[in-house]
């Protein structure tokens, strides 16, 4: 009888881990769906140097850092775009990948682009970055830090 018990108890706690790791991967999953439509929001927004985009994609806390070494605050990185500092004329993302870990989300990707910078004219950049998001309370994912190094 005690042997019985076991194993409908092992039963037992087997489906309720089962059902618990394919909730996880459920949300895992949608985050990850989620996380790539924000990111695919600031390539957009950066692109047409959309300030309120930008502003709602950014946390307030955001360091941003460039391949070249330059590092910029959430003001800082959205006056580039709208000054004309930087601008992106096309922006290609290839070989990205999302990895969640609880309210975070690591993103690493290759950017191709064409730029037309005040001052410099037409050019072109392959940068490989990493950007770090983080899920606020209210459910938004918010980018929280960018670092760009040449390719």
């Amino acid at each position: 009888m005690k042997n019985k018990f076991s194993i409908i108890t092992l039963s037992f706690l087997f489906i309720i881990i089962l059902m618990e790791s394919q909730q996880t991967f459920a949300q895992n999953t949608s985050s990850i769906k989620d996380v790539a439509a924000a990111v695919e929001q600031l390539r957009g927004a950066m692109i047409s140097a959309d300030s309120v985009t930008l502003d709602k994609l950014a946390s307030p806390e955001l360091s941003y850092g460039h391949s070249g070494g330059l590092m910029q605050n959430k003001q800082e990185f959205i006056h580039s775009f709208t000054s004309g500092a930087s601008v992106f004329v096309s922006i290609e993302l290839s070989d990205q990948t999302i990895q969640i870990v609880d309210n975070t989300a690591i993103v690493r990707h290759i950017l191709t682009a064409a730029t037309n910078d005040k001052g410099k004219g037409p050019g072109s950049v392959k940068i490989s970055i990493i950007l770090v998001w983080v899920k606020n309370q209210a459910g938004e994912w918010k980018l929280l830090a960018r670092q760009a190094v040449k390719v």
